[in-house]
């Protein structure tokens, strides 16, 4: 199609050639018809009227051609636009072509992209690759846990470190005195003695035995 526009576009500059060559030729075949019948003019002021129909004879043959190139012209003006069209119509059958040509390319490539990414959907939702993501993860989880020892490493972290563990150290043994003291002060305190709980743990039951044989023998004799 672009070889056909190459063409037509040749033939149009050509026949618009052609027309110039045409147009400047009538031009000079209208002076020479002019110059004849200034001459014939002349000629007759003269009185030589013989000089003057042969001026006239000339002008006549000017005007003829001037006729003949002014026919062709005409007929080469219409071929001219007609070729003016038939660019122009190319052109936009081009163009629309090449819109055409790279919306579908922008298809392909879009459905290419596609058909990759749900390949790789498909690939990660596989087993295989299931456990290739574990691995990955593990191996972060890994470099993470190095460069967290790597830090702690540091002068800045040791001496960090040391203090909060001996801060850590200091609060701990504050909560054990703090336990201990507690631990002294219940031992400080009086115990009741077993003896006198036991018996009076007994005689409340005794008690509770008696009464309840009371009530027994008084439901009895009534």
């Amino acid at each position: 199609m672009q070889g056909d526009l190459i063409k037509v576009r040749q033939s149009y500059a050509e026949v618009l050639a052609t027309q110039r060559r045409l147009q400047n030729q009538k031009e000079q075949a209208d002076k020479m018809a002019d110059d004849w019948y200034r001459r014939a003019e002349m000629a007759v002021e003269k009185g030589d009227d013989e000089l003057a129909k042969e001026a006239l004879t000339r002008r006549q043959t000017a005007v003829s051609k001037v006729n003949d190139l002014a026919a062709q012209i005409d007929t080469m003006t219409v071929s001219v636009e007609k070729l003016f069209e038939s660019v122009k119509a190319l052109e936009a059958k081009i163009s629309s072509a090449k819109e055409e040509k790279e919306q579908l390319i922008a298809r392909a490539r879009t459905a290419k992209t596609t058909s990759q990414v749900n390949e790789m959907l498909s690939d990660i939702t596989s087993v295989g690759s299931t456990g290739a993501f574990e691995r990955m993860k593990e191996k972060v989880e890994m470099l993470e846990t190095r460069a967290e020892v790597s830090q702690g490493l540091l002068p800045e972290a040791q001496s960090s470190g040391s203090l909060e563990d001996r801060f850590k150290q200091l609060e701990s043994g504050s909560a054990v005195d703090d336990e201990l003291t507690k631990l002294k002060g219940k031992k400080a305190l009086p115990e009741p003695s077993e003896g006198k709980s036991s018996g009076a743990g007994s005689g409340s039951a005794i008690d509770s035995e008696l009464e309840a044989m009371r009530k027994k023998l008084k439901e009895t004799a009534d």
